[in-house]
């Protein structure tokens, strides 16, 4: 009897269950994040070649589907001679290694604005949202490239910097339903019972924002891997000879009336990649918030 009644009525997490595999947006995003994140973890283990090894009797080898190519060199080799697809697949690591480190950076960030300009409102609330108006006053792209420039490029600069100007979206969210939050009965209750001020915000309110922050940290998750790809496309980004896509693109572009698979590739990779994390984005909204999607 008790299995047939949790078939009828099945747990809220079975039925998150249910939707997310029903979700095919978010099932085909998965498989592409899931495959990408395969290739970083085990790009020492299936890349063909060392990714900075330099061979310029081997330079701008063609691919094996030319009919010069050959299968030594699946993608052929870089301008140095570089084989093309090990660096390829070492390039996985670092966009995910970037846009990871930057959706936490500016997640922690934004989440403990949120929390505190919610719970506390009044002048708190009035100082954060400045902060986040003045935020939102400013270019991404343009700041990016004016404190990478002064400071130089190198990937944990280009984490430090994404995180710091990517961090409005989870302060807005988190401050909305936080003062959303801090009326219901259990924070009362927890008030009542004596629990301090951090304690309600991490233990009390913290737990039931994971929803709306995994669907913005996915989405910041791509938009770190572009900004990243578009900062190292103008040399200001990850720095030679480290297999970034968008430096991989910014040495092949002029190559791309000769050889256009030398921005073809990574773009292509780019473009997928990003793809996949948005369809997980936008599929976890629907399954987390079903109600709120026409």
């Amino acid at each position: 009897m008790a299995d047939i009644a949790t078939l009828q009525h099945p747990s809220p997490r079975r039925l998150l269950l249910i939707r997310a595999r029903n979700h095919r947006g978010l099932m085909i995003g998965g498989l592409i994040v899931l495959a990408a994140l395969l290739v970083a973890l085990s790009a020492p283990l299936i890349a063909p070649y060392d990714p900075f090894a330099q061979d310029l009797s081997r330079r701008l080898l063609p691919p094996v589907w030319h009919e010069r190519g050959s299968w030594a060199h699946v993608f052929g080799t870089d301008a140095l001679g570089r084989d093309y697809l090990s660096r390829l697949i070492h390039g996985a690591r670092v966009s995910l290694l970037i846009g990871v480190c930057a959706a936490l950076g500016s997640g922690l960030i934004g989440t403990t604005l949120g929390l505190i300009a919610g719970y506390y409102g009044g002048w708190v609330d009035n100082v954060v949202t400045f902060f986040v108006s003045v935020r939102l006053a400013l270019p991404v792209v343009l700041v990016a490239l004016a404190i990478v420039s002064v400071f130089g490029g190198s990937l944990w600069i280009v984490v430090a910097v994404l995180s710091l100007l990517l961090w409005d979206r989870f302060a807005v969210v988190v401050r909305s339903a936080t003062q959303q939050l801090r009326a219901q009965e259990f924070v009362t209750a927890a008030r009542a019972m004596g629990a301090s001020t951090p304690r309600i915000l991490i233990v009390e309110l913290l737990p039931n924002l994971i929803g709306p922050l995994v669907v913005i940290a996915s989405l910041e998750i791509a938009h770190a891997i572009l900004l990243e790809s578009a900062l190292s496309f103008l040399g200001l980004g990850v720095q030679p000879p480290t297999p970034s896509w968008g430096l991989m693109v910014s040495e092949g572009r002029g190559m791309v009336f000769f050889d256009p698979r030398l921005i073809a590739l990574p773009g292509a990779a780019i473009a997928i990649l990003v793809l996949g994390i948005n369809l997980i984005g936008d599929g976890l909204r629907d399954v987390l918030t079903p109600e709120g999607r026409e």
